[in-house]
């Protein structure tokens, strides 16, 4: 297990703004489609170049990503760019491919039966298969493709999740060639002693491919976690702008890790993340103003350090 003291701390990370879809699925608030592409927008000027743009999931069940067409229609194009669609499905996979601006498919494998039914309407098992069936299609239509391991951590109805679980799940959905493997604590249980050792364990086991985490801070531990995880190897870092997000099917699941407050965490500590910390500060609170409530996020409500002039 990695501990502190054994940290090795990368000049670098990779950071992925997930805001336009983990951060709006789960709200009573229907953003409109002109708005969500001024977030895109407002995270592409603070440095984001991966960003992921919408799901293409059943609107009857998710009707906060109903407009995911015309989200893409609205896409800047940008070479230097990753828009992300996350799918669950290869129906899914078909209609983000049909957009021609979705550059990467998101495949959510989950870790327990019980929550990958009520998830996507199959077993744990099935949707390893469905995630692998979706790399292979984004492969052979030029695009990429990643998987999420969601419910990592823990499960909103099984609880406790067993490490070889999700290793053997890893290692599995990296056979169909992934740009990488992330872990998600969908329900943000994880703690940081869990998650280094998780992290550690899954980068051995898919090596060479990055292992990406996604951590919600439903229980305050999301930042540890965070940090936890790139000292254990993670090179890729999910968040969402203001610390919206959350599971439509997974009771309790709250925010993500605020993207502001982890540029910050890391920026400080020396890691770079490509993002300016005063656009995403600017861009947080422009996103509280369109939901119409303070955001979770920290980092935006508090003064300037350090203090300039």
């Amino acid at each position: 297990m990695a501990s502190t003291s054994a940290m090795i701390i990368p000049k670098h990370i990779e950071f992925v703004e997930v805001g336009p879809r983990d951060g709006l699925q789960n709200e009573a608030v229907l953003v409109s489609t002109v708005d969500k592409l001024a977030l895109i927008n407002r995270a592409i000027a603070a440095g984001a170049r991966r960003i992921e743009a919408t799901s293409f999931v059943n609107p009857k069940r998710v009707p906060q990503m109903a407009d995911a067409e015309d989200v893409c229609a609205g896409l800047p194009d940008r070479g230097d760019v990753t828009f992300i669609g996350l799918v669950m499905n290869l129906r899914g996979a078909e209609r983000a491919i049909a957009t021609e601006k979705i550059d990467q498919l998101g495949a959510v494998a989950v870790a327990t039966d019980t929550f990958a039914m009520a998830n996507q309407g199959q077993s744990s098992n099935e949707s390893v298969e469905a995630a692998k069936a979706i790399i292979a299609l984004a492969k052979a239509e030029g695009r990429t493709a990643q998987c999420t391991i969601a419910a990592s951590f823990g499960c909103p109805f099984e609880g406790e999740v067993s490490d070889q679980r999700i290793i053997d799940m890893a290692v599995a959905i990296a056979e169909a060639g992934p740009v990488e493997i992330a872990l998600a604590d969908t329900i943000g249980v994880g703690n940081p002693a869990q998650v280094a050792r998780l992290v550690e364990q899954i980068k051995k086991a898919v090596n060479p491919l990055p292992v990406r985490v996604h951590f919600h801070n439903t229980r305050n531990t999301g930042l540890a976690n965070v940090w936890a995880a790139v000292g254990a190897g993670a090179s890729v870092i999910d968040a969402s702008l203001g610390g919206l997000g959350g599971c439509p099917f997974a009771p309790g699941a709250a925010g993500n890790v605020p993207s502001e407050d982890v540029v910050y965490m890391l920026e400080r500590a020396g890691v770079s993340t490509g993002m300016n910390l005063d656009s995403l500060i600017g861009a947080s609170q422009w996103l509280s103003d369109i939901m119409g409530r303070k955001l979770p996020g920290m980092v935006a409500q508090a003064p300037p350090f350090p203090k300039i002039g």
